[in-house]
């Protein structure tokens, strides 16, 4: 099975081992990861920040480094996909939305009282959740279907 480690959560561990005089750079030098077109691309932009910063801070280049394949698993995935992939926060922003109000209530009396609370916010924060774009990609997808940098191969007809 495939996983996809969240670049949010990554680069906020790698920039806390830089010292505050490289973030900006090193933040921007993320981005270039990937924000990249093509995996080979990315592949090329994070070997340029291991060789950028792996001498001098090295906890941040092994930080990065020991979770290379789970950060550029999205490039199997349609492109459409990518903006949901590579992030964690639509998940963390719905439960952080429950988080607040019940340690607010700081219980609500019985069990079920306070999973229908948790229920109703659930309800409420579904409202502003970000559509999944290509949402049609889905069943070509669990198909079994391969995506190379975000594209299909054409199908090609079989001669019988």
């Amino acid at each position: 099975m495939r996983e996809q480690c969240c670049w949010m959560h990554k680069s906020g561990n790698v920039l806390n081992s830089l010292p505050k005089v490289v973030m900006a750079k090193a933040k921007s030098d993320l981005h270039e990861i990937w924000m990249a077109p093509t995996w080979k691309d990315a592949e090329m932009s994070f070997d340029r920040f291991l060789v950028t910063y792996g001498l001098k801070y090295s906890k941040s280049a092994h930080c990065l480094l020991k979770d290379r394949e789970r950060l550029l698993t999205f490039y199997d995935f349609p492109a459409k996909h990518w903006i949901n992939i590579r992030t964690s926060n639509v998940i963390e922003s719905s439960f952080g939305t429950i988080r607040k109000r019940t340690q607010t209530a700081k219980g609500c009396g019985f069990r079920t009282t306070m999973f229908a609370m948790m229920f109703k916010l659930a309800i409420g924060a579904m409202r502003i959740f970000r559509r999944y774009k290509g949402r049609a990609l889905l069943a070509r997808i669990v198909s079994g279907s391969v995506f190379t940098d975000g594209l299909e191969p054409r199908r090609q007809a079989v001669a019988v």
